[in-house]
């Protein structure tokens, strides 16, 4: 044994004699596939989604305290950090749904091929972004146009 770390890899066999066990392969042997950037992207959208949900927790109860609270609340979600917070938020929301209406699927045993799965990443990233789009320009466009109205009358 060279090294410490040599012990890790002494494996014991059926009959009790002593074995050299093969090192795993390191990320550095696999060629990165979009598969992989999404399958890591599903969970930090799941932690994000959770984290954003908190705040939208915070954000109903200061609704719920009254006026004054909420006037505060709506400076923070109204200024352009707050705005790509939202955005973020909503990003994270709608590919979870995506990746997981992917893994339904696949636990139902449907595009499960290696070459199904490859194709159905652009997929999900092609709906996320649209959905995501779509979304934000609707609530974007109705807060403008209540904010309009008030200014109106």
């Amino acid at each position: 044994m060279q090294d410490v770390r040599d012990a890790l890899y002494i494996g014991h066999r059926s009959d009790g004699t002593l074995t050299r066990r093969p090192m795993s392969p390191h990320l550095q042997v696999y060629r990165f596939r979009l598969s992989m950037f999404l399958s890591i992207a599903n969970r930090a959208a799941g932690v994000a989604a959770a984290a954003g949900s908190v705040l939208g927790v915070c954000w109903l109860n200061a609704a719920a305290k009254g006026p004054e609270s909420f006037k505060k609340v709506q400076k923070v979600t109204r200024n352009p950090l707050g705005k790509l917070a939202l955005v973020g938020w909503t990003l994270s929301l709608v590919y979870h749904f995506v990746a997981g209406l992917r893994h339904l699927s696949w636990d139902a045993g449907y595009r499960f091929e290696k070459k199904e799965i490859n194709e159905d990443g652009p997929i999900a990233v092609g709906v996320t972004v649209g959905t995501t789009l779509a979304l934000v320009a609707t609530i974007f466009g109705l807060a403008a146009c209540r904010s309009r109205k008030k200014k109106a009358s």
